[in-house]
């Protein structure tokens, strides 16, 4: 499959396809649906959205707000490396917040948004278990605790951000 950002109608309108006839016997498939599609495009693609609507018999808006509800899901494709900074109470005590402001000015981005050279993708994550080690965060799937602004910066420039 070709990169994510240079995918065609066409091969998106048949992997969409192939995922929908895989799905077809399962109960409330809209889930595992969209969970597939992640899988292989790395997102959900806008086009697939009233594929997916019509072979379920239910509304695109009821597909979009599935998507748009779980964090997990995405409508572009993420950076090479996703950072994912805590948002719950415990980290919130120990400086999530300031940590999360800090991270998305640095960076010139907003919650979901990738840095311009495609290297990182910033996200919530609310709760990663390390609340007696806040603020945590995920890097590509591995967890950090007691990260600072030094540790983010030097997470972030392993990235390449």
């Amino acid at each position: 499959m070709q990169k994510p950002n240079h995918l065609t109608p066409e091969e998106v309108r048949c992997r969409t396809e192939e995922v929908l006839a895989a799905h077809a016997g399962l109960e409330g498939p809209l889930l595992p649906i969209l969970q597939a599609l992640q899988s292989g495009f790395g997102f959900i693609p806008q086009e697939a959205v009233p594929q997916i609507a019509e072979a379920l018999n239910i509304g695109r808006a009821e597909v979009h707000g599935v998507i748009t509800f779980y964090h997990d899901f995405r409508d572009a494709p993420a950076g090479r490396h996703v950072v994912k900074i805590c948002r719950a109470e415990a980290c919130q005590a120990q400086g999530a917040n300031a940590l999360a402001d800090a991270t998305l000015a640095k960076l010139g981005l907003q919650w979901h948004g990738t840095t311009a050279n495609g290297a990182v993708t910033v996200e919530p994550v609310y709760c990663l278990g390390l609340c007696a080690c806040g603020p945590a965060a995920m890097v590509d799937g591995q967890v950090v605790g007691r990260v600072d602004s030094a540790r983010m910066d030097a997470l972030l420039a392993e990235a390449g951000a």
